[in-house]
């Protein structure tokens, strides 16, 4: 007997996918990029079987290419996922996600004593991994955060 592979997920035709995000990230993935509340077509899948993670999310933006910074806010909840860019319903691009080392103008510093709720300063955080968590230091109180705090979940 033939087995036949279905889709889970509608393909699209131009837009963004992005693939290997660990089960549970994806809605603060779309609520990171502000997606919710748009007008813009998106396809969810939550809790897909995946060969690699076991369980994972998949997210399709029709219409709406990601530039780089917003990749790389993704980083942050996703470092294993992967973006592709689609057009005519293939893959014309395609790069893997990783932790950043630092972000800029994305998070505001969770000190409430920090400088950036006060002066005309862009917030900054340095980004290390430590054991299942990813910890962000802000470059002007030096304080250390964990990614849950400073994003807010």
């Amino acid at each position: 007997m033939v087995e036949k592979k279905k889709l889970q997920v509608e393909a699209i035709s131009t837009g963004t996918v992005i693939d290997h995000i660990p089960a549970g990230q994806g809605i603060k993935i779309l609520r990171q990029l502000q997606l919710l509340g748009t007008d813009l077509r998106i396809t969810v899948g939550f809790n897909l079987p995946s060969k690699e993670l076991g369980m994972k999310d998949i997210i399709k933006v029709e219409n709406r290419l990601f530039d780089e910074a917003e990749a790389s806010e993704l980083g942050l909840f996703a470092p294993k996922a992967t973006i592709n860019v689609i057009e005519d319903y293939s893959v014309r691009g395609k790069f893997k996600m990783s932790v950043p080392e630092q972000l800029e103008s994305v998070f505001e510093c969770p000190n409430s004593n920090c400088i950036t709720h006060n002066e005309p300063v862009q917030s900054f955080f340095t980004l290390k991994q430590r054991e299942n968590d990813i910890q962000m230091k802000c470059k002007y109180c030096e304080k250390s955060f964990s990614k849950d705090i400073v994003a807010g979940l």
